[in-house]
């Protein structure tokens, strides 16, 4: 029979040395490396491409300063949780405007995972011995990092323009941003495993981003939309990125929202685990393609 082929097993055989501790095993000191990896190199990636940051604060600007300004004396919002007074228009829209920060990052995150599958720095990764699941979630961890920097430059924008934020607001929005980042991040991440080409990205892309933006609170309140069409209510009510926006609204103004933070956080650890299947190249889509980039698994 021939010797063993695994060097960590066969030395302490044939030399007498010592076992080494978690041979041939990832062990959490190597999980927190792989993360950190992982999230360093998204970071540096956003910080030396400075044309993303100023675009992706371009559109919530916009919306902002101009169709605000325009929809300020029609689109009032009276007394309605969590708001103890009448507000303007423009106060009313920053944290929606906010949360789409975080809705098209995750998505453009998705996109460059999809980009990275085929020919990038994943292609590689997603072959190591690493779990599928520590990678994504690094991916999504450094993506929720990014949208956050991004939505805390617009809210420091907005504050010029006396959206009335309580400043402890700012702080205890904090969870509430990470929550809805985590959870529209987890959401890309699973668009990205049943896309194949970049060209077939920005398809879908519109047919969610669009209609969860629109149709959600976050632009609007939801007692407006009830009062044009009960269905169109209720649509409303089971997006996601309502109960987005009103966990970041609620945050704001030092409120806790539980429907909104159950449904946001049972929404990302569902479409996360969808992710970590799909990926799978064992049992997910992927494995259906041929693995990552076409390779058998």
């Amino acid at each position: 029979m021939s010797a063993p082929s695994n060097p960590a097993v066969a030395a302490p055989a044939e030399a007498g040395a010592k076992p080494v501790p978690h041979a041939g095993r990832l062990d959490a000191v190597g999980y927190l490396i792989a993360l950190g990896g992982i999230v360093r190199r998204e970071l540096l990636r956003f910080f030396n491409q400075k044309e993303r940051f100023f675009s992706a604060l371009v559109r919530p600007l916009v919306w902002l300063f101009i169709f605000a300004a325009g929809f300020r004396n029609t689109l009032g919002v009276s007394i309605t949780p969590p708001y103890e007074t009448y507000v303007l228009y423009e106060v009313y829209v920053v944290p929606g405007l906010a949360v789409m920060i975080q809705l098209f990052n995750g998505m453009q995150s998705s996109l460059s995972m999809v980009y990275d599958r085929e020919v990038g720095s994943m292609k590689v990764l997603l072959t190591s011995p690493y779990p599928r699941w520590l990678l994504l979630l690094a991916k999504l961890i450094a993506g929720v990092c990014v949208s956050m920097v991004q939505a805390y430059a617009f809210l420091a924008i907005a504050w010029f323009w006396e959206t009335d934020i309580p400043t402890i607001g700012y702080l205890a929005a904090l969870p509430a941003f990470l929550a809805a980042g985590m959870m529209l991040g987890a959401i890309g991440l699973f668009l990205s495993s049943l896309v194949r080409q970049l060209e077939n990205f920005a398809s879908v892309m519109n047919f969610v981003i669009f209609p969860m933006f629109f149709a959600s609170s976050a632009l609007y309140p939801l007692w407006r939309i009830r009062e044009s069409s009960d269905s169109l209510y209720w649509i409303c009510q089971a997006n996601p990125f309502t109960h987005a926006v009103e966990l970041v609204r609620f945050a704001l103004y030092g409120k806790f929202e539980p429907l909104s933070f159950a449904v946001v956080v049972g929404t990302g650890l569902l479409f996360f685990t969808l992710a970590v299947i799909a990926y799978d190249p064992g049992r997910g889509i992927m494995a259906r393609r041929g693995g990552p980039a076409g390779e058998t698994p």
